[in-house]
């Protein structure tokens, strides 16, 4: 398979989770300003959540751009993804609706930890079949910035039945730390693209 269809086919799926996700935010029925205001909780978790899909937009296309080959474990990693990355809008619609209440807090760290377990695996499978550029590849190395983004999910989810609001702190730091772009990764690009 050409990785240009992969990545089409997820550019699509991504796509329609943000589509998904907006329609969420219903117009209020006043013509006030203050109307708005119930909205809140609804708009926040929406900008959260589209932030983190616009993160792995961006990662995924700088990990495939990378990319030589797309093998049928690769196809299944990427679709495993697309499978976390789909249940975003049901968290999103549950945490606004109901005020970022325990549950569904914790919930929502779930489905942001998820997506970033389903992201190490494809990364992994990239790297363990040779099909990523090895000066990336190199430059992923451990993965230091995905591991301690799982970590601060699980304590999201742990505080979530005490703190919803500092679980939800900590998924907004996570969203922040990943906004910051990985300078490993755009140089060894840089490096693939450079010619002989």
């Amino acid at each position: 398979m050409l990785k240009e269809r992969l990545t089409a086919f997820s550019d699509g799926v991504i796509a329609i989770i943000i589509t998904i996700m907006v329609l969420e935010l219903k117009a209020p029925h006043e013509n006030t300003l203050r109307a708005l205001a119930p909205l809140a909780p609804t708009f926040l978790a929406y900008a959260l959540s589209f932030a983190y899909i616009a993160i792995y937009w961006n990662n995924h296309h700088h990990l495939f751009q990378a990319t030589q080959r797309i093998s049928g474990g690769i196809l299944w990693a990427n679709t495993h993804l697309l499978f976390w990355l789909s249940l975003v809008p049901f968290s999103t619609a549950w945490l606004s609706e109901t005020n970022f209440a325990r549950a569904p807090v914790a919930l929502y760290g779930l489905g942001l930890l998820a997506p970033a377990i389903a992201y190490f695996i494809l990364s992994r499978a990239l790297i363990r079949t040779g099909a990523l550029a090895p000066t990336v590849a190199e430059g992923i190395g451990a993965d230091l910035k995905g591991r301690i983004s799982m970590a601060l999910y699980v304590c999201g989810v742990a505080l979530a039945f005490a703190e919803p609001y500092v679980s939800m702190g900590l998924y907004a730091v996570v969203a922040v730390m990943w906004f910051i772009p990985d300078p490993r990764i755009e140089q060894r690009l840089d490096l693939e693209d450079e010619p002989d």
